[in-house]
C-alpha cells in the first residue's frame, strides 16, 4: 500500500455511500482488507504506509486493534444503510506493515469482529502476512485454531547480502523453520520474493529461486523492485552509493523465475504470481483483478465498492482520532465513472491469466489484437475465443500490450 494517497474530492465524515453502489453488487464477492501499520524497521526501499515505533507519534500500537474493530462496525452500517445485500466475507487479508507485530490475540480478535459483523463463508481464504522473524510455531497454531487459513511469508531473497541492501531483518535459514512451523498448523503457505536489488546477480536470483522452491510453497510471488520517490534506496542510488536496477537484467530475471517456477509446477496466474495446484492462487488479489467489493480497514487502507473508491488518512494518530470520534476515518473518495470502470477492467484484466474478454475493448482496440498477436504478446488460441491473455513476452511488456488496446 503506497504511502502517498491521491487527490479527490472530500469524504463525508459519516462514511455513507450512494445507492448506485449497491447495482449488480449480487454478483460481486466482498473481500476484508486490514491494514497494520507497524513494522520494527523501516525498510529503504519501502514505500509503504507504515510506522515504526519512533514514528508513532500520539499512537498506541496496543490500542490499534481496538479502533479497527470500530471501523469494521462502521463497515456494517455503512454498506447496510446505501442498501447492499448482506453478504459474507469470501476473502480476509491482514497487510501491512508487519500485521504479526501485533499479539497474535489482536488479530483474531480482529478476525472476530468481521465474522460478527459480516459472517465469513465456509471456504474463505484468510491470509496475513508475516516475517519470518516475527512468528513462532505457537503464534501460527493460534491463527489456525482462530479460523486463519493463508501465511504469506515476506522471504525476498534468500542471498544475505541481498537483505542487507534490502534493509530486511530475517536470517534466510529461517524460512524453511517458518514454513514448516506453518505446514504443521495446517496452513497454506506463500512466500514472496523481490528481485532486481541493486548488486544483485542472476546466479543471486537463481539461488533464491532454488531456495524457495525447495520448500514447496503452495504459491511464490516474484516482484520486480521498484524504487520509489521519497525512499532511502531511492537516495541511496541518486547519491551514487547504490546502482539503479537494470531494466535488462530485471527482464532476464524474470524470464528465469517463469522458467524455474514452471518446471516445479507452478502456474502463473497473474504477471507477478504463480501457484501449485487448483485453488493455491491468492483469492483476496484476485478479487482486486477481477473488480469485486471490498472494505480496507485501517490508515492509509484504500477501499472499493460498486464504482466508489476512497481511502483512509494516513498516520495512525490520525486515524485513532477518527474512530474515537465516531466520524469515517476516510479522507477522499472517487465516483468512477463507466469509461474509467472500463479502463481500468482493461487494465487489470489483461495481467491475469483468465484474460481480457475482447468485449471490453473498443473497435480500435480489437482492431489492434491481431498486430499484438503477429508482436507474439498475446495468445492466439485465447484471441480466438474471444480473451487476451498475454505471452511470457506479453507479460514482461504489460504496459505496451495495455497503450495498443485501451484505444
Amino acid at each position: 500500500m503506497p504511502s502517498a494517497l491521491p487527490l479527490a474530492d472530500p469524504a463525508p465524515l459519516d462514511g455513507l455511500l450512494p445507492a448506485s453502489v449497491a447495482e449488480g453488487a449480487a454478483q460481486r464477492n466482498f473481500g476484508v482488507y486490514l491494514h497494520v501499520p507497524f513494522c520494527r524497521v523501516r525498510c529503504g526501499y519501502c514505500d509503504f504506509n507504515t510506522y515504526t515505533s519512533d514514528e508513532l507519534r500520539g499512537a498506541k500500537r496496543s490500542d490499534y486493534a481496538g479502533q479497527a474493530i470500530e471501523e469494521v462496525a462502521l463497515a456494517r452500517r455503512v454498506l447496510q444503510t446505501a442498501g447492499l445485500p448482506e453478504r459474507q466475507a469470501s476473502t480476509v487479508f491482514f497487510g501491512g506493515g508487519t500485521p504479526t507485530l501485533l499479539p497474535a490475540d489482536d488479530l483474531i480478535a480482529m478476525l472476530a469482529a468481521v465474522r460478527e459483523q459480516f459472517g465469513i463463508a465456509g471456504d474463505a481464504e484468510i491470509t496475513t502476512e508475516a516475517n519470518p522473524d516475527s512468528v513462532d510455531a505457537a503464534y501460527l497454531l493460534a491463527l489456525r485454531e482462530a479460523g486463519f487459513t493463508r501465511v504469506s511469508f515476506g522471504m525476498q531473497s534468500a542471498v544475505a547480502s541481498v537483505l542487507a541492501t534490502l534493509e530486511r531483518t530475517h536470517d534466510p535459514e529461517r524460512i524453511p523453520l517458518v514454513v514448516q512451523w506453518a505446514r504443521d498448523a495446517g496452513l497454506a503457505v506463500s512466500l514472496d520474493l523481490i528481485y532486481g536489488t541493486p548488486g544483485e546477480t542472476l546466479d543471486d536470483w537463481r539461488a533464491s529461486l532454488v531456495h524457495a522452491i525447495a520448500q514447496q510453497p503452495d504459491h511464490i510471488s516474484a516482484y520486480a523492485l521498484i524504487v520509489e520517490d521519497g525512499t532511502k534506496l531511492a537516495r541511496q542510488i541518486r547519491v551514487g552509493e547504490l546502482e539503479a536496477p537494470s531494466d535488462d537484467l530485471q527482464a532476464d530475471m524474470y524470464e528465469l523465475a517463469d522458467e524455474l517456477l514452471e518446471a516445479a509446477g507452478y502456474r502463473w496466474y497473474e504477471v507477478s504470481n504463480w501457484s501449485r495446484g487448483e485453488g493455491s492462487e491468492s483469492r483476496h488479489n484476485l478479487a482486486y483483478w477481477q473488480g469485486h467489493d471490498w472494505w480496507g480497514v485501517g490508515p492509509g487502507a484504500h477501499s472499493h465498492v460498486g464504482g466508489v473508491r476512497w481511502w483512509n488518512v494516513k498516520h495512525p494518530a490520525a486515524y485513532a482520532d477518527r474512530m474515537l470520534a465516531g466520524h469515517s476515518p476516510a479522507a477522499g473518495r472517487e465516483t468512477l465513472d463507466p469509461e474509467t470502470r472500463r479502463v481500468e477492467r482493461v487494465l487489470l484484466g489483461s495481467r491475469i491469466r483468465e484474460g481480457l474478454p475482447t468485449s471490453e475493448l473498443t473497435a480500435g482496440g480489437r482492431t489492434a489484437v491481431a498486430g499484438l498477436i503477429a508482436d507474439g504478446l498475446v495468445e492466439p488460441g485465447a484471441a480466438l475465443r474471444g480473451r487476451i491473455v498475454p505471452t511470457l513476452r506479453g507479460r514482461l511488456l504489460a504496459d505496451a500490450v495495455v497503450r495498443r488496446i485501451i484505444d
